[in-house]
């Protein structure tokens, strides 16, 4: 990821970056201290939507809209909603497909402010209608609150779990996408089971995939890909390593990965 000057954005947009993703096939505007920065988590959320999908994606928890984006970068006939529920991350998206580097994405792409905790009326209220979508991918902010202290209300929003959130974002995610609709989640290993749990009646053909930070160390993340109202049981599929064993090289497949080449569960 590389820096550039701002380019065509509002006058009062606060304090930000803007950062290329996949090779320069994108942008990102986002704030350059407060609020969350996207990074490899977003690129590896992104990179479980298959290949060919092209359909209409939702992102829940959007940020600056960098896996929304990443999607948009790889999937050339999808679209997507870049959800999220605080106005001033929203507003960093809206930046983000305002960029004139993004001129070939921002047509299929739109931003809505709304809480994907809302649920029934409230939630058809804010935009997020039943059956709307054929993907959802979530980046919930899934840090414990002890394992992520900081004064900064944005970033704390983006980072700190609160209670029940697996289900009820995963409850939206099943009111939202269409039967047989496609369901990506990014979290932490621990969390397995809340996301089995909140996945049960809902989604089925779960896949899930570790992130390790090399072929020696424990997983660092999960993800878990699923679609809605299929039976199937759950499968183990091959691990990400995201560096060499030798060196600090980043991996081959996990290059390719991060720059949008490939697919994560290589589909």
């Amino acid at each position: 990821m590389t820096s550039a000057a701002p380019a065509a954005l509002a006058p009062d947009t606060p304090a930000h970056t803007v950062d290329a993703f996949h090779r320069g096939r994108f942008w990102l505007v986002q704030p350059k201290h407060g609020g969350h920065r996207a990074g490899m988590d977003a690129m590896m959320l992104a990179a479980a939507v298959p290949s060919s999908f092209g359909g209409r994606l939702a992102d829940f928890g959007a940020g600056a809209g960098a896996a929304g984006l990443a999607v948009l970068s790889r999937c050339p006939t999808a679209e997507t909603v870049l959800v999220e529920r605080a106005p001033e991350m929203a507003a960093f998206a809206a930046a983000s497909l305002a960029h004139p580097g993004n001129a070939h994405l921002s047509d299929r792409a739109s931003v809505l402010v709304a809480d994907v905790t809302a649920s029934g009326q409230a939630r058809a209220a804010a935009g997020l209608a039943d059956h709307d979508f054929d993907f959802v991918i979530m980046n919930p902010p899934f840090n414990a609150a002890r394992d992520r202290a900081t004064p900064d209300r944005l970033r704390r929003e983006a980072h700190v779990m609160e209670d029940g959130l697996f289900e009820s974002w995963i409850r939206s995610a099943a009111a939202v996408a269409r039967p047989r609709g496609g369901l990506a989640v990014i979290a932490r290993p621990e969390q397995l089971g809340a996301i089995l749990d909140a996945m049960v009646g809902r989604f089925g053909d779960a896949e899930l995939l570790a992130v390790h930070p090399r072929p020696d160390a424990a997983a660092i993340r999960i993800v878990v890909r699923a679609a809605l109202g299929a039976r199937g049981k759950l499968a183990i599929r091959p691990p990400l390593m995201l560096h060499a064993q030798s060196g600090n090289g980043p991996d081959a497949r996990s290059e390719m990965i991060t720059n949008g080449l490939a697919s994560l569960f290589g589909d």
